[in-house]
């Protein structure tokens, strides 16, 4: 069963809605007649979302969201229940990004990536989890990444953070089968965004926003547990899982070198 609002359409709440694949997404669903919440914490740049796109500017609604709060996460959900609609999905997509070369290591930027990545997530999920839970409906995505896999050179923060994404989402979602609120989650690739232009490196099968979204909205409402992309790109770090360590070192160590 599905929530819709008096305005009419199924209600979407994407957080991290500012830029990249958030707004891309958030932009889709409203022209595929979604209401759509948009959050982030830039209030300015939530706004101009629907300032550029008068064509849906009526279903897209701004509520600026700061995902490290836990009790600002349960008050925006609220209120955007109050003032939209039951909330349908749940897009927890808000996240942050920067490499780290081995002579860079820096105990400040894990735990930085780790209050937004990982805990911001956890606080969007138990939000979520205390809005739908009772009435025993309602949909909620998680945004991990194909880094989640196993750790790739470079990324141990951000790769470390979205593991413990991946892993929670696996813990969980046995546990709401049959509640009727469902847990899934969203492994993108290299997506070509602000934060991914810090990399110095060669990006595989890298891919815009844009069809990033395409890929998520294309799911939105399959029962499939993962929604991954690219699919050549997640198909080869999939089989890299299987690896023993010391292949998989002789690996990534010629992936350091090159």
């Amino acid at each position: 069963m599905t929530a819709t609002t008096t305005q009419g359409g199924r209600v979407v709440l994407i957080t991290g809605a500012s830029a990249g694949i958030g707004e891309a997404l958030a932009i889709k669903l409203a022209r595929d007649h979604w209401q759509v919440v948009v959050s982030a914490r830039r209030e300015a740049a939530l706004r101009a979302i629907g300032e550029a796109h008068p064509d849906i500017a009526d279903r897209i609604h701004p509520y600026p969201l700061d995902v490290t709060d836990p009790q600002a996460c349960e008050q925006v959900f609220a209120a955007v229940e109050d003032e939209v609609g039951e909330i349908d999905t749940i897009i927890l997509n808000a996240g942050d990004y920067d490499p780290m070369p081995l002579d860079d290591f820096d105990p400040a930027v894990f735990r930085r990536l780790a209050e937004v990545n990982y805990l911001g997530t956890v606080n969007g999920v138990g939000a979520a989890l205390s809005l739908m839970r009772p009435r025993a409906r309602g949909q909620i995505l998680v945004t991990a990444s194909l880094s989640a896999y196993r750790g790739l050179p470079q990324a141990a923060p951000y790769g470390a953070s979205k593991a413990a994404v991946l892993n929670m989402a696996e813990a969980l979602q046995p546990a709401l089968q049959g509640t009727g609120v469902s847990l899934r989650v969203i492994n993108p690739g290299f997506v070509k965004t602000r934060l991914t232009e810090k990399n110095q490196f060669h990006m595989p099968q890298l891919i815009s926003p844009e069809r990033a979204a395409d890929y998520i909205q294309d799911e939105i409402d399959d029962e499939g547990f993962e929604i991954v992309f690219p699919k050549r790109f997640a198909y080869t770090l999939k089989l890299l899982r299987l690896l023993p360590y010391k292949l998989y070192f002789a690996l990534t160590r010629r992936m350091v070198q090159s």
